[in-house]
């Protein structure tokens, strides 16, 4: 690992980068990132973009980064509306307006008016967002991801990923910098102190436990915090 004011980076396969990952995400859980802080939030979006060991970087990782790169929601979405019922809602207002007209309440005729207004307003931005997102969505994974890296950016964690050709062999390039300074000297010690401990780190892996309760009739054995079988952890 290469270590730089612009993040902890790695080149190798796609196991290497998995494990970089991890070590990382495991690095702030131990500072307690992920306990009600600040970056609560922030730790959970990287740690579900951060690749896994049964993903592929052109369909998961390309997408995850497109979803995660999208058009904000707008009002609209946030109150769980779509367009259409915005639309017929805004119809309903300005039926109020011309009842307030009827009963010669013309502050309450422009005040229903105005809701009305509002609320096309509201719809079109949620079918120009929604828009939007599709042809991001399409734009990103099929050119962007040719030409630019695969990324990750919020409060907490700045990340991009790289695919190329080393020879006949497939190679990764990971750099991941934590954007607060004081997190990321912590996570810089922790990581040094796995490098010292850990022989040899044990990559999470995707777990089916469905069919084995089904069929055997027992429970899933219990995960601490960084996901693995507590009877399987080193």
């Amino acid at each position: 690992m290469e270590e730089s004011i612009s993040g902890f980076k790695i080149r190798g396969t796609w196991g290497d980068i998995v494990e970089h990952g991890e070590r990382i995400s495991r690095a702030l859980r131990d500072v307690k990132v992920h306990r009600g802080d600040e970056y609560n939030e922030a730790f959970e979006e990287w740690d579900e973009w951060r690749p896994k060991s049964h993903e592929r970087i052109e369909e998961d990782v390309s997408k995850k980064t497109a979803d995660q790169a999208s058009v904000a929601e707008g009002k609209g979405e946030q109150a769980g509306k779509n367009p259409d019922e915005d639309i017929k809602t805004a119809g309903e207002k300005l039926s109020e307006s011309y009842e307030k007209l009827d009963e010669d309440d013309a502050e309450g005729a422009v005040g229903k008016w105005g809701e009305s207004i509002d609320y096309v307003a509201r719809a079109a931005d949620s079918a120009g967002r929604k828009a939007l997102r599709k042809v991001e969505d399409t734009v990103y994974q099929q050119v962007m991801t040719q030409l630019a890296p695969y990324y990750f950016d919020n409060a907490l964690i700045s990340a991009n990923l790289q695919q190329s050709t080393n020879g006949n062999e497939e190679e990764f390039i990971f750099e991941v910098n934590v954007n607060d300074d004081g997190l990321k000297d912590d996570v810089s010690q922790r990581l040094a102190e796995y490098e010292d401990t850990i022989d040899r780190w044990h990559i999470d892996t995707e777990k089916e436990t469905t069919v084995a309760e089904a069929v055997e009739g027992v429970e899933p054995p219990e995960n601490d915090v960084d996901g693995r079988s507590k009877s399987t952890k080193n």
